[in-house]
């Protein structure tokens, strides 16, 4: 069975609109896009990936190489928090150099260059020092299913090339709420890279997509990393991919409609991956489901990452298979209160100065890396148009006070009110909550929770009402800990709770 639409898409090109060929083919779709709105250029907003946009059909391309480099030792230990973590950051790898394209429904282009920066996975495990907090976060255990809200694909046109129908704006969201009428799409979540005609690449901790279709099976085409598979609901086996080839999720299914939901557990650090294909078997890709109405952006270190939050205890050191972004406090918060999450985290990263004691500590800080849709690509620039939250969580800080080379406190309170200030600039209209932890202890997290009180209140004497501050409590040893002393299930769930609490307080969820 074979047939051939042409989905024309809303939302992305101020101009244009932007076409999308799906082609499929025993149930394979492919995405096939062609020109689009491109804006490639340094010194002005380029249009970069899309998030809660949707892609007609499915998707492919190649992936840029992960970072890798050396990783750095640990510096003084907080008062009780026990030895720490190397972390510390090392040499990245080049990003890869996509060319401008056509962007999907909600998304947008991202122009080519290769990268001149980036930084390494976090070490092993050291004496002395805290680890490196940062990376990326995920949804925990628990927590009601959102439920929909507005959107979902617009209705469909006719379906000769040419003359299709206007797509509706997809946002991206987890299962849930009505169902979708319209255009079958595969709806992206996070900010992506749509610029090859192959497939959306992206690299931010928990980017992915869900997919609802009709039939008895389904598999995926990625170009590496690991994911964490919902089918139905259920978290099934972490995927990992080792090539190109097309992998099985689930054969054998009851015949009906399905969603499935894949979701990047690693971080950034560990290189761009790409969404190459779905194969439904003898089945079809079915129009998404209505979006989350509420949306929620959280911007860490490697503590927001999941940093080790499934390893065994503290004596580990980093490894992707221990870092689960699904089962971080933010995306366990999301889960609960029914939002669309992006993380924008990175492990050993601060506010001002990164992980470490070296000369280079304090270049490259997470805000060097905030306005990028594929970090390690300087070219790679997000339009925040795309995605505008309802509210901004920072929990930075961490970094910058971890070692023996602390930042003074008039450099950290002008970096962080700087960070505050272009956070406002591009979310115009969020509640921006600032916190920390929950690694730090004693001085250091009086410390630095002394500086944010301060830049949050001299913001909100300067006029801005929509920012304000909560606090996280430091991790308990007896709920166990992760590599490096990082938090644990059990402490990133409670930490959920806290979050929770904080948004319904400030946002009325």
């Amino acid at each position: 069975m074979r047939s051939l639409f042409v989905a024309k898409l809303a939302g992305s090109c101020p101009k244009k609109a932007v076409t999308v060929k799906a082609v499929w083919a025993i149930g394979l779709a492919w995405l096939m896009a062609g020109p689009g709105c491109s804006d490639s250029s340094d010194d002005g907003p380029s249009r970069a990936g899309d998030t809660g946009g949707a892609v007609s059909g499915s998707t492919g391309g190649s992936a840029a190489a992960p970072s890798g480099g050396a990783t750095s030792t640990g510096g003084h230990s907080s008062g009780g928090a026990g030895p720490g973590a190397t972390g510390g950051t090392g040499p990245g790898a080049t990003g890869g150099s996509p060319t401008g394209g056509v962007g999907t429904s909600g998304g947008s282009e991202d122009a080519g260059g290769a990268a001149t920066e980036g930084t390494g996975p976090a070490g092993g495990a050291t004496t002395g020092g805290r680890a490196p907090t940062g990376g990326r976060g995920g949804a925990g255990t628990g927590g009601a299913r959102p439920s929909g809200g507005s959107g979902g694909a617009g209705t469909g046109g006719a379906t000769s090339e040419g003359s299709g129908g206007s797509s509706g704006l997809a946002g991206a969201a987890p299962t849930g709420g009505t169902t979708g009428t319209g255009t079958p799409e595969v709806r992206l979540i996070g900010r992506m890279d749509t610029s090859d005609a192959a497939g959306p690449k992206f690299a931010w901790s928990g980017s992915g997509m869900i997919a609802r279709f009709s039939g008895t099976s389904v598999g995926v085409k990625l170009s590496g990393g690991q994911y964490t598979v919902v089918l139905d609901g259920a978290v099934k086996d972490t995927l990992k991919p080792t090539s190109n080839a097309t992998t099985s999720i689930a054969q054998g299914l009851t015949a009906g409609e399905h969603t499935i939901e894949l979701y990047r557990r690693t971080e950034a650090n560990q290189g761009v991956t790409q969404l190459l294909g779905l194969d439904f078997g003898d089945g079809q890709l079915l129009a998404p489901a209505a979006a989350a109405t509420r949306r929620l952006e959280v911007i860490g270190d490697s503590i927001t990452c999941g940093y080790g939050n499934e390893g065994p205890d503290e004596n580990c050191g980093f490894s992707a298979d221990t870092e689960n972004h699904y089962l971080t406090y933010e995306a366990i918060a999301a889960r609960n209160l029914g939002a669309e999450l992006v993380t924008i985290a990175w492990s050993g990263k601060g506010v001002v100065c990164n992980y470490g004691d070296d000369a280079n500590s304090c270049t490259n800080p997470l805000p060097t890396y905030y306005d990028r849709t594929l970090p390690e690509l300087v070219s790679s620039q997000w339009d925040f148009a795309k995605f505008q939250p309802d509210a901004v969580v920072i929990n930075l800080g961490t970094n910058d006070l971890s070692t023996d080379q602390d930042p003074t406190q008039q450099e950290f309170e002008s970096g962080y009110k700087a960070f505050l200030q272009h956070i406002r600039e591009k979310n115009p209209n969020a509640y921006i909550l600032c916190t920390n932890g929950p690694m730090l202890t004693g001085t250091d997290l009086d410390t630095v929770r002394g500086y944010i009180d301060d830049v949050v209140q001299e913001l909100k004497t300067e006029g801005d009402t929509q920012v304000g501050s909560f606090e996280f409590e430091p991790q308990d040893p007896g709920d166990g800990l992760g590599c490096d002393w990082h938090p644990s299930i059990k402490t990133h769930q409670k930490m959920a709770t806290v979050l929770e609490t904080a948004l319904k307080s400030a946002l009325g969820w």
